[in-house]
């Protein structure tokens, strides 16, 4: 299961709503979510991946995606939240292959730099899953002190080899993330492996925002995602994230350490840490000159971009629209879109 919605609106102005970030090319010449299906393909087939996302974007990430069955791809109404998300996914992966089929949940808009290793963290967490019908989270092992990630304080280990969870941590100080950090807590990737009737028995347990629309929806077996019953369900549903409906309440977790070199490619910035440097010590797409200039970000979809002199900012061009701003400040361009004329930001 792909999670693909949303806008990425840091990714300003490249992104937009009809071309978000997951479907941009910002780590190499593919899309994020074309490296996410093809770091996947080798132990899931594409006739078994679905992909959510928005009904603005399906046709999008049905280009984006080849050999990914149209049904696959599922439009949310409206946005819930990844609880019932992920429990409406659930449910149309048991309607179609029973509820001990094993569903492992990814975002399309992260950089892996270890395929291999990310692929043999996902069949660990499977192994636990199917142990002990436990719901398991891939827990990253951090390199840094990031305020702005989750963490994970990781318990005793069981049997299967998964660990205990003590506590969530939702998005701490910087002091704190640095205590963290050699405490050792793991960042809280989104990264999930359960039975979905193990994930569904413990929504039903455990989380009432979504149950009630869900069990309203028993019995329904032939609609499958595009009938009515969805439209329905997707209305009934209070919003609420995984993490705080369902994992933080039960007792049935369990966390693999996983140490891949992900990100979640959240800014501009942080291109300096999923791409290479070039020769000149500046991260860049497309026609850049740089001359004593380094640690830029430089995405060039259009025309010519000349650096001199200058070091630590983001420049982006795309038709009809130049961006500049620092490294810095390339994480606040929320703010900054708040802040700008509603014809700017129509012109990108």
């Amino acid at each position: 299961m792909i999670l693909a919605g949303g806008v990425g609106s840091r990714f300003w102005p490249l992104s937009t709503p009809d071309r978000p970030k997951q479907l941009l090319p910002l780590v190499n010449d593919a899309s994020l979510l074309a490296n996410t299906l093809s770091r996947l393909e080798p132990i899931i087939p594409r006739e078994q991946t679905l992909i959510l996302t928005t009904a603005l974007l399906r046709d999008a990430v049905a280009a984006s995606a080849p050999g990914i069955p149209r049904e696959n791809i599922i439009a949310e109404p409206r946005p819930i939240g990844t609880a019932g998300a992920l429990a409406w996914a659930a449910k149309e992966i048991s309607r179609r292959s029973g509820d001990d089929a094993v569903m492992m949940c990814v975002h399309a808009d992260w950089a892996i730099g270890d395929d291999n290793a990310f692929r043999d963290a996902l069949l660990a967490a499977e192994t636990v899953a199917g142990s002990e019908g436990a719901l398991v989270t891939v827990g990253v092992v951090p390199t840094r002190a990031d305020p702005g990630l989750g963490y994970i304080q990781p318990g005793e280990r069981t049997e299967s080899g998964g660990l205990k969870v003590r506590r969530f941590v939702e998005k701490p100080t910087r002091e704190r993330a640095e205590w963290m950090l050699h405490e050792g807590y793991l960042w809280n990737s989104g990264i999930f492996v359960w039975r979905v009737g193990d994930f569904l028995a413990e929504i039903r347990a455990v989380t009432p925002e979504v149950s009630v629309a869900l069990d309203a929806q028993t019995g329904n077996r032939s609609g499958g995602t595009s009938d009515g019953g969805a439209q329905r369900y997707f209305e009934s549903v209070t919003p609420i994230s995984v993490d705080v409906g369902v994992l933080e309440r039960s007792g049935r977790v369990r966390v693999i350490p996983g140490d891949f070199g992900w990100d979640d490619v959240g800014t501009w910035a942080s291109l300096r840490r999923v791409k290479p440097e070039n020769n000149t010590g500046n991260v860049t797409a497309g026609q850049v000159y740089a001359v004593d200039s380094a640690g830029n970000v430089v995405h060039a979809e259009t025309g010519t971009v000349v650096l001199y002199g200058v070091s630590d900012l983001v420049v982006v061009t795309k038709a009809g629209m130049t961006l500049v701003t620092t490294t810095e400040r390339s994480q606040d361009l929320k703010a900054l879109l708040d802040a700008l004329p509603d014809d700017v930001k129509a012109a990108t």
